[in-house]
């Protein structure tokens, strides 16, 4: 008598694929969850030696997202250990609330969204690029960028405040054309 359960495998090649396909969701899953762009690859890439280890615990293509975000979570939450050594960070129920947030997007919405974000910042001139994602970096605080541009901190709030408000507008007319 055959056995009437089939075993999925996943092949290397099937991994990458997968793994290719969903790293653009699983990154912007990790940028919810830690403040830094160079943690967030850190993470990225530790969870894809372990995604690579339990691979044969995935039961199917379909659940690649849900499971990858689990290991991953796990890798953030260690990457963000480290951060706070340093800094003051979210605590971890507000993190654990973001993930569930994150969970409920799908893999194409985040798409979708991390698209226009990028085609929108692209509008904007070098110099407020650098003020919009300033706040999202380990190496420089907006106190100290305005220093090096020789303005106040309270005129460079301001500033990226209407930025802020022309980065939404533009994701969010983007978003729509989409839909």
């Amino acid at each position: 008598m055959e056995d009437e359960t089939s075993q999925f495998e996943l092949t290397e090649s099937a991994f990458l694929s997968l793994f290719v396909k969903h790293e653009p969701a699983l990154r912007a899953y990790a940028r919810v969850l830690v403040p830094d762009w160079d943690l967030v690859d850190e993470a990225l890439q530790e969870a894809s030696v372990t995604m690579w280890q339990k691979r044969g615990q995935l039961e199917s293509a379909d659940g690649f997202v849900p499971w990858a975000r689990v290991i991953l979570r796990f890798k953030c939450l260690r990457q963000i250990e480290k951060l706070r050594s340093r800094r003051p960070l979210l605590n971890d129920k507000m993190l654990a609330t973001l993930a569930e947030r994150f969970q409920n997007c799908s893999t194409e919405d985040t798409a979708a969204r991390s698209k226009a974000i990028q085609l929108c910042l692209n509008q904007f001139p070098a110099e407020h690029r650098e003020l919009l994602l300033a706040p999202h970096r380990a190496d420089i605080s907006l106190v100290e960028l305005a220093e090096r541009r020789k303005k106040s901190p309270n005129a460079l709030y301001k500033l990226l405040a209407r930025l802020r408000e022309q980065l939404t507008e533009c994701v969010r007319l983007r978003l729509a054309e989409v839909q």
